[in-house]
């Protein structure tokens, strides 16, 4: 089991390495699901950043062969601490959710990615270490944890080892002066893949998409180290003394050499000649009760229905099912190679699964034998959400209240189909969650998973709803069938003060799938507030207050997710000098639709137009997050841009990344960011409560069109700003500095010079954040900096 913080810290080599090339059962326990993280393929932050990146770990583990699990801990943003990070995320119970997962799964060892000391740098990663080591120990302490014990027993993993790495040169040389280090070539070839492990984990880790982690497939030797940290020593291989063969199951010893027999008499063109031995195996294992039996004996089966050339698959008619509706299940077996077969029959399992009363029948060969039934999906079946999403966070840890769930990537299948065979006799089964599956004319044949969702789902436009002058304002909101037939009405709810008229509108739509709009007046007070608004759809008897979000992409399943239909109402007093903004996109943000509410026609632009457009017509442009680190245009043509600054106009350019580790930068894309130097560093504010100093407060950018004070940094999340400035011309002005506690203070993270008749700004605060959770005084200031060319002297 190797244990880290987040998606894409993992050791893909050595979980390649492990799982195909020892064929030992590995997993990985990521204590987040990284929702921290920032979005290089699209605009999702949060609690959608963390369900994509579960996605992208599962995807990678079906490249690597390791399993997944989690914790309930979450990924609040960079933390420079280990105390802090045990502080938010509850130590005990983040360090209960180790020791689940390390009683259920059971491992050998257990593989450390980080030190658990300041050299790991993150907060984050110095506590994945700091709680497994103690989750060593406790997971085999009866008295820690036991409110487990009624479903788990204690585990003594038999050693933990550290598995160092290097980020710098002077690392490497720290690592060199490590004792008793074991050697492992994770790069060895394997000629029955055809790839090494090196290969194979630049596939897998390519699949964190979102994290520009696209690897290259290593050839050659990939040396890793390992340091026990404790347990008993090992000389020369880290599963040294421990027994991984069948005789350290009670009853497992005669099943080693029909095992054996098994791969003997494998013959690729042949490979039913292996069911004999199989079969006499599988009735052995199935006399077994243990937890380990129990996960061989589900490879046994997979492996007997591979040998005997059996493929089945459960799909529904649709990918989603209402309740008190009636879906189709089709039920498909084949046997592509010639074998005496029978089907027994198949079972569904999940709510309101019907029986079905199946007649044994022999498979033919390479016939499809199907079986179609109804299901009735119960009125009262659970809706499909993220199980760890379902119930309000505390603090920065999930709620989670069953405890079978705890550790689990993600939701179980809403329904599963048991296939029954017999061959020679013996029975066996393999097991399909029921999906759609379809086809997509570019992409081809795809499946996704099959959800429960509401009759109807209700969503705002936007998620923060802006009011910068006590003006009345329309709110859309969009309703979606799910199923035919929806009628009913929408209406809103806020706190006192807030007017909304009509009442209720109605809707009525006719198809699934169909989807309307319907539309309100608010009134907000006169003082500055903010408020919840939430949307609610009667329909049926029945009250929907849920959205809809479909997550897709190509390298992942499509996401069904049924958040809350709320928005955030904020009542501030902001105003703006620009009213055309062009806009840059990078690498995904919300800020153009943060900024339309203050009034502001944002488009935004092509390749083609930074190149050749008529820039002159914006009184600002912006460049969004990491816009240089991925549009080549924008770096090409930056005198230009430059040049309509000088021409009157107002250039604002947001945060971009460094690549590669500290010290092995590897493209300088960064070299020329505006008219005079600028050097861009790894410097950041963790702290969204770190105080902020003006250097000079009577700056013009500071004072118009809206005057800015310290009260205007108040109510941040995640972070103050990121990637700061540590070197600048001496032209450029600091707007603010700020620091972390007990660091120097950081100037470099908004500046401003006049250049010829326009404005240029440079910015490493984290706007994308704080514009889309609804920050008052995050739009202000950003509203004066986007009208500095204006507002400057």
């Amino acid at each position: 089991l190797m244990i880290a913080a987040h998606p894409d810290d993992e050791n893909t080599n050595l979980l390649a390495y492990f799982a195909r090339g020892r064929y030992f059962r590995t997993g990985y326990l990521s204590l987040t699901r990284g929702e921290g993280g920032q979005n290089l393929i699209g605009a999702e932050q949060g609690d959608f950043m963390g369900l994509i990146r579960t996605q992208e770990l599962l995807a990678a583990r079906r490249v690597d062969g390791a399993e997944q699990f989690f914790t309930r801990a979450i990924d609040f943003g960079f933390s420079k601490t280990a105390e802090e990070t045990l502080a938010k995320w509850g130590r005990d119970q983040t360090l209960g959710d180790m020791v689940w997962v390390i009683r259920k799964f059971r491992p050998d060892i257990i593989l450390l990615r980080f030190s658990g000391s300041p050299r790991d740098g993150h907060g984050h990663h110095q506590s994945s270490a700091i709680l497994a080591k103690e989750a060593f120990f406790a997971a085999a302490d009866p008295k820690r944890f036991p409110e487990q014990l009624d479903y788990v027993r204690p585990w003594q993993a038999r050693r933990v080892y550290y598995n160092v790495f290097a980020f710098t040169p002077e690392q490497e040389k720290e690592n060199a002066r490590l004792a008793n280090r074991l050697e492992i070539d994770a790069g060895e070839y394997n000629p029955i893949l055809g790839y090494s492990y090196g290969e194979i984990a630049g596939m897998s880790r390519s699949k964190h998409a979102s994290q520009a982690m696209g690897s290259p497939e290593r050839r050659g030797a990939i040396r890793n180290h390992l340091v026990l940290i404790a347990g008993e020593p090992a000389i020369k291989d880290p599963m040294e003394g421990i027994d991984t063969s069948w005789n350290r199951l009670p009853g497992g010893a005669a099943i080693a050499p029909l095992l054996a027999d098994a791969a003997r008499a494998f013959r690729p063109f042949e490979p039913r000649k292996t069911l004999p031995s199989l079969l006499k195996a599988r009735t052995l294992a199935a006399a077994i009760r243990h937890p380990d039996a129990e996960y061989k004996l589900r490879e046994l089966d997979e492996t007997i229905a591979l040998c005997a050339g059996i493929w089945v698959d459960a799909s529904s008619d649709r990918f989603t099912a209402v309740p008190g509706s009636t879906a189709r299940i089709s039920l498909t077996a084949v046997q592509r190679i010639r074998m005496a077969t029978t089907f027994l029959g198949a079972a569904l399992e999940g709510p309101g699964a019907p029986q079905l009363d199946l007649e044994e029948t022999p498979l033919p060969f390479n016939e499809p034998v199907q079986r179609r039934l109804e299901w009735n999906v119960p009125a009262n079946a659970s809706y499909t959400h993220p199980y760890w999403l379902e119930k309000p966070k505390n603090g920065e840890r999930y709620t989670v209240e069953d405890t079978l769930l705890v550790g689990q990537p993600e939701n179980p299948p809403v329904l599963s189909a048991r296939f029954r065979f017999m061959i020679n006799g013996i029975e066996f089964a393999v097991v399909r969650p029921v999906h759609h599956r379809y086809v997509d004319t570019v992409r081809g044949e795809l499946t996704r998973p099959l959800v429960i969702v509401p009759p109807v789902a209700v969503e705002f436009s936007d998620t923060v709803i802006l009011f910068p002058e006590t003006k009345p304002r329309s709110v859309q909101v969009a309703v979606k069938a799910n199923q035919p037939n929806a009628a009913g009405i929408v209406r809103l709810e806020a706190l006192a003060g807030w007017r909304i008229e009509p009442a209720q509108r109605p809707f009525r739509l006719t198809e699934a799938g169909e989807q309307t709009t319907v539309q309100f007046i608010l009134t907000p007070p006169a003082a500055e507030s903010t408020a919840a608004l939430a949307a609610i759809a009667e329909i049926g008897g029945r009250k929907e207050s849920r959205s809809m979000r479909v997550i897709s992409y190509p390298h992942i399943p499509a996401q069904t997710a049924l958040p809350a239909a709320s928005a955030q109402l904020i009542r501030a007093e902001i105003k703006t000098l620009a009213r055309n903004a062009g806009y840059i996109m990078g690498a995904g943000d919300e800020i153009p639709e943060a900024l339309r509410p203050l009034g502001i026609q944002v488009t935004l632009l092509r390749d083609e137009e930074i190149a050749a457009g008529d820039l002159s017509r914006f009184d600002a442009i912006l460049t969004g997050v990491r816009a240089f680190n991925t549009r080549p245009a924008l770096r090409a043509n930056l005198q230009r841009l430059l040049d309509y600054v000088s021409a009157g106009g107002t250039l604002v350019v947001q945060y971009n990344v460094l690549d590669g580790f500290p010290g092995r930068e590897t493209r300088n894309l960064l070299a020329r960011l505006g008219p005079y130097p600028i050097t861009i560093g790894r410097s950041r504010v963790s702290v969204e409560e770190s105080p902020v100093h003006f250097p000079n407060p009577n700056h013009p950018v500071l004072q118009s069109p809206n005057r800015i004070t310290a009260k205007d940094f108040e109510g941040w999340v995640q972070e103050r700003g990121l990637y700061f400035a540590s070197q600048f011309d001496s032209r450029y002005e600091s707007l603010f500095s700020t620091r972390d506690p007990g660091e120097d203070w950081l100037p470099g993270g908004a500046l401003y010079t006049r250049y010829g008749k326009g404005a240029y700004v440079f910015t490493a605060y984290s706007w994308f954040r704080q514009l889309p959770a609804g920050v008052p005084g995050a739009f202000r200031i950003f509203a004066n900096l986007i009208s500095a060319g204006k507002a400057g002297p």
